[in-house]
Formats: structure tokens, C-alpha cells, sequence
């Protein structure tokens, strides 16, 4: 943990966009686009639950984290954190670890027996709880979240995830309209700039990904997917 200082917001985005380029868990394929589960085509794709595997990149990753929502919402913000079904379970318990807090977990939908219960581990009302997951497309998801901690009397106002897509220009405002901030260690944008500076694309393939970048939708119906 970062005790007297906090690396700068630069350094973590590309030493997080090279960890996750080193144990491919992003994806550059604009030569053969992926198709998502929305019909959308991408040449871009990432799957962060591969972290869970290296302890050694998970836990800088998770140290940064920290780093991050301390700097930027204190040091004593927080009285427990949450993960979101199913994908932020492990790296809010690992936050929660570090930051020496409870943790609770957060179902998409009521169990639909026994308590019903959308929260799991004990929550206290009004306690200030970080909601910790590991993407954030254009912020919808994160929203459910909130509003289950919400009702059960939670004050919630902060979100880190380890990747933001930042493509999508309602995203920002979906968390804002919400009462959220978010914290996030990098994007696609922070990945392709290490991918380029690697030498792991041509020009071209890091045109064509700028392109998708800039108009997501316009992008993908070009290529034959859902717009």
C-alpha cells in the first residue's frame, strides 16, 4: 500500500493497461471483429475475471485501486465495501482486505426463497459503502447496484472499477444523474496507446480501433453488426 504518496493517475493507467495486455485480458482484433452479446461488432474485447488467476498483477492492480479512491475520496470515506454479482465479488473482497472494511456482495436479482435477500454479509443502515466492480461499459449495470445498497439504507456515492471503456458519451452522465463518482485505473484508449507504443499493431489496425473508438454504433453497423 502506498503509504506517503500516490503514484500519479498516468503511470497507473499505463501500468494497468500493459498488465492487462501482458496476460491478455484485452483483446485488439480489428482485422476480425468480435461479435458481442448485444449483435454489436467489436474490434476490441476484454475479460477482467482472467485477473483472478495472477496473484502478482491482481494485487498491484488492487493496490492501485486503493491508491486511487483514497486520493481522491479520503482516506476514512468508506464503512464497507461491495461487490456486484458475479464479476466484483473477488476484487471487493481483496479491497476490503486491504482496507481493512467489511464487505457485503450485492445479487442482479432476489434470491427468490428464504430472506429474498439482494445483499449478503451484514450491513449496517447509513453506512457509506464503495461499490467495487470490474468494468464499466456505459454505467446502466452499475446502477442496479446502487439502488438495491440504496434500499436497504446504505449512502452510496462512489464506484471503482479496474477498467472503464469511456466510448460511450452518456456513460459519465448515467453515474452523474445517479449521484455517483467513478474511479476507474484505465480505458481503451490508455490500452491502444501502450499496444501502439509495443509495436503490437500496425497503423492501419490502430486506425481502424481509433475508429471504433470515436463512434462505437457507427462502427459496428459499418461491419455488418447491430448499431
Amino acid at each position: 500500500m502506498f503509504a506517503n504518496s500516490f503514484p500519479d493517475k498516468s503511470f497507473i493507467a499505463k501500468q494497468a493497461a500493459s498488465m492487462l495486455l501482458e496476460i491478455e485480458a484485452v483483446h485488439l482484433r480489428p482485422d476480425e471483429p468480435f461479435t458481442l452479446t448485444s449483435g454489436a461488432k467489436s474490434p476490441v474485447y476484454i475479460d477482467c475475471r482472467k485477473l483472478i488467476s495472477y496473484p502478482r498483477i491482481r494485487s498491484a492492480l488492487m493496490d492501485f485501486g486503493c491508491a486511487t479512491v483514497m486520493r481522491d475520496a479520503g482516506f476514512e470515506a468508506f464503512d464497507a465495501i461491495a461487490g456486484g454479482e458475479t464479476a466484483g465479488i473477488p476484487f471487493a473482497a481483496w479491497f476490503a482486505e486491504r482496507l481493512g472494511l467489511p464487505m457485503q456482495y450485492v445479487r442482479k436479482k432476489p434470491k427468490g426463497f428464504g430472506r429474498d435477500a439482494r445483499i449478503e454479509g451484514h450491513l449496517n443502515a447509513g453506512d457509506r459503502v464503495l461499490l467495487v466492480e470490474d468494468l464499466a461499459t456505459d454505467g446502466g449495470s452499475k446502477i442496479s447496484f446502487v439502488d438495491a445498497l440504496r434500499d436497504a439504507d446504505a449512502k452510496v456515492e462512489h464506484c471503482f472499477v479496474i477498467f472503464f471503456y469511456d466510448i460511450f458519451p452518456a456513460a459519465r452522465q448515467i453515474m452523474a444523474d445517479a449521484g455517483i463518482t467513478l474511479h476507474y485505473l484505465t480505458t481503451w484508449r490508455d490500452v491502444l496507446a501502450v499496444a501502439a507504443e509495443k509495436g503490437m499493431l500496425a497503423s492501419g489496425q490502430i486506425k481502424t480501433i481509433e475508429a471504433f473508438l470515436d463512434d462505437p454504433a457507427a462502427w459496428s453497423a459499418s461491419h455488418g453488426g447491430a448499431n
